[in-house]
């Protein structure tokens, strides 16, 4: 009873090595999930891949990486005076983020000596220090710690170069030598080095290293149960009634549900026209009880009979498509960072 990802071991692994050898100084980033497959995993991968940097999400993400990536481990999210102390053995190998200048005393007291990368404010608005504040606090910085450089993370809508090449300028203002950047294209990386040919750029890539290419993955579900239904009976744990005579022949019961992640889902980033339309169409299906699953047989996607249980979801099966047998596996299409697997295999 499970929900499964499965890799194309070879196709996979030319895919990490094409991304590598197009971007230098790649430095791999493990988070969250580890993009479905696991931070152990990527971690293992990294070492593989003969980077000397993995980052991270977050500090609570190090335990699981540490022993398996023997480099160093740059934590994207700012440290802040809440952070626990690091383990000894750490204390060379993490890199944190300093995104306030307020942050910096406390943790140069802490941690005396500690690795840092100063973080530029973006169009993102996330976090960071303005031009000024950077400019103030690198000398400071590199007086009672040891600054490994700037970090810009830059949206992910693309054409990213023009704010990129803006921001080189406070870089240089900062007297510093690395850049360790997020979201740029192997065209415009070669662009800024080419800007910039005395500053190292390290390029922070996770999901087109991991998740480039799709055609490597993917997700399969067990057919739990199959149940015949006619007009007028009822179903699950709401006792829905069946759809109306000739639209469904079964229901099928199948692995997957909540805690997956399977129906759960993040808020839209369709702001055109196309995507309010898209929210509003799943709303009038929602509004009538029918919604798309990801749940894929002979290439038609099912509706759910019901919203998802836990571990296993209901489906309906339309009138004249083929009647899975139980134990079958079903195609799954699902957002890799938001979904739990119950196996990870690569081939």
């Amino acid at each position: 009873m499970s929900l499964d990802l499965h890799v194309d071991g070879p196709r996979w692994r030319a895919h990490l090595r094409s991304v590598a050898e197009s971007a230098p100084g790649l430095v791999p980033v493990a988070k969250g999930n580890g993009y479905g497959l696991g931070l152990a995993r990527l971690a293992r991968r990294s070492e593989w891949l003969e980077t000397d940097t993995l980052a991270v999400g977050t500090y609570d993400e190090l335990p699981e990486v540490a022993d398996r990536f023997p480099g160093s481990l740059l934590v994207l999210t700012p440290w802040r005076p809440w952070v626990a102390p690091l383990a000894p053995e750490l204390h060379r190998r993490v890199v944190h983020t300093v995104s306030r200048p307020a942050d910096l005393g406390t943790l140069a007291a802490r941690q005396p000596g500690a690795r840092v990368v100063l973080e530029r404010m973006t169009s993102m608005r996330r976090h960071g220090m303005t031009a000024v504040e950077l400019w103030d606090t690198a000398p400071v910085a590199r007086r009672r710690v040891r600054v490994e450089g700037v970090s810009i993370h830059l949206p992910m809508t693309g054409a990213n170069l023009p704010e990129a090449l803006r921001l080189m300028d406070d870089v240089v203002g900062a007297e510093a030598t690395t850049v360790w950047i997020s979201h740029m294209t192997p065209a415009e990386l070669g662009r800024l080095r080419a800007g910039y040919p005395d500053i190292t750029i390290r390029p922070r890539v996770g999901t087109s290293l991991w998740l480039g290419d799709r055609g490597a993955l993917s997700v399969t579900a067990k057919v739990l149960d199959v149940h015949p239904i006619s007009r007028g009976e009822t179903f699950g744990y709401r006792q829905r009634h069946t759809p109306a005579p000739g639209t469904a022949s079964h229901l099928l019961i199948v692995s997957g549900g909540t805690a997956h992640g399977i129906g759960l889902a993040a808020p839209s980033g369709g702001a055109g026209l196309r995507g309010r339309a898209a929210v509003a169409a799943k709303g009038g299906l929602e509004s009538l009880g029918v919604l798309r699953s990801p749940y894929v047989l002979d290439g038609r996607s099912l509706h759910f009979a019901e919203p998802p249980h836990m571990q296993a979801s209901m489906l309906l099966l339309p009138r004249g498509a083929r009647v899975p047998d139980v134990g079958e596996s079903l195609d799954v299409r699902v957002r890799y960072t938001a979904t739990t697997f119950d196996s990870v295999s690569v081939s």
